[in-house]
């Protein structure tokens, strides 16, 4: 930890002279996955109870599905205002914080996520895209609760297409749009498969990337080095003609590692470095831009593009001079 000083919130903005595209990390980065698919299991389980299927299932099934609709409240309201009220806004937040259902089987769904691709070794580890691994652990967290058989196969698959409909973080569209207006390019850059990812790119009003970068292009999930390298041959640019932007810094320390410039936006509950911890202050020296905790449309990728206007803006008045 350092001592003696605190580390500033963010570091120097990138400069538009130098950057010619960006690349987003898309789940917590871009889009709310946890409120998306806390919704969707709230209205899967709502709908199960009220369907004449329902009636067919064990007694002891019937009484966990309504004791968990119970305990859930509803699912009415979401984790992220508990996570938002917590001590660590942005971290991670532990299991005991959040109810069983929706919230914690929400985040247990992600967490088998993030040990999946971290453990995928291309060459050696069978290919498997993110829906596939998607339904499967839908279907293996649902039997280690007691609830196996509460869903269809038909209905399994349809939960587990809820990623493709992921709600966009406020300031997203906004701020993805004003970036492009600047000339960038804005190519998602995640470990979803392509279908997946057009999916969301296009879902109600849409996303507004310029490209669309899939772990399954390279054969590999973020972060081995194939990933971020393969985004930046495809965009025809030198790694540091491009910056990754990441809600994650396990995310940009890969990036940073091919040599990416590399933009930190904190989202609520998704960072797993804990604050105290040395490497979590060490990215404060290395993460070239860190746009804080923001709320609403103005955070985000909306300051991230107020931060390199502003730069932009000094460059060109130190030339006039």
């Amino acid at each position: 930890m350092s001592e003696g000083h605190a580390l500033p919130r963010a570091s120097t903005p990138l400069s538009l002279h130098k950057i010619k595209a960006l690349t987003f990390d898309v789940f917590g980065t871009t889009v709310n996955w946890r409120t998306s698919i806390e919704s969707a299991l709230t209205s899967a389980l709502d709908a199960k109870i009220d369907s004449a299927g329902f009636a067919t299932l064990p007694a002891e099934l019937q009484a966990r599905a309504r004791n968990l609709q119970t305990a859930g409240g509803g699912g009415r309201d979401s984790s992220i205002d508990m996570i938002a009220a917590s001590a660590s806004p942005s971290s991670f937040p532990t299991p005991d914080l959040l109810p069983d259902w929706p919230c914690a089987f929400a985040a247990a769904w992600r967490r088998s996520y993030g040990r999946f691709t971290r453990g995928f070794e291309p060459g050696i580890t069978p290919w498997k895209d993110i829906d596939t691994h998607h339904r499967q652990s839908l279907e293996r967290l649902l039997e280690e609760r007691g609830l196996a058989g509460l869903f269809t196969d038909d209905e399994l698959l349809e939960l587990s297409r809820a990623w493709h409909r992921l709600e966009p973080w406020p300031d997203t569209r906004l701020g993805l749009a004003r970036l492009a207006s600047r000339g960038l390019v804005t190519a998602a850059l995640s470990n979803g498969n392509q279908s997946l990812l057009q999916d969301l790119n296009t879902y109600r009003d849409g996303l507004g990337f310029n490209r669309l970068f899939s772990a399954e292009d390279f054969g590999a999930y973020k972060p081995n080095p194939r990933t971020y390298l393969g985004a930046v041959e495809g965009l025809g640019l030198q790694p540091d003609e491009v910056a990754m932007v990441a809600a994650h810094l396990v995310d940009l320390k890969g990036a940073k590692a091919c040599g990416l410039r590399t933009v930190y936006i904190e989202r609520a509950g998704e960072e797993e470095w804990i604050a105290s911890e040395e490497r979590y202050e060490d990215a404060r020296r290395w993460v070239d831009v860190w746009i804080p905790l923001g709320g609403g449309q103005d955070g985000g990728f909306v300051e991230l593009d107020q931060q390199l206007q502003r730069r932009h803006g000094e460059k060109e008045s130190i030339v006039a001079q």
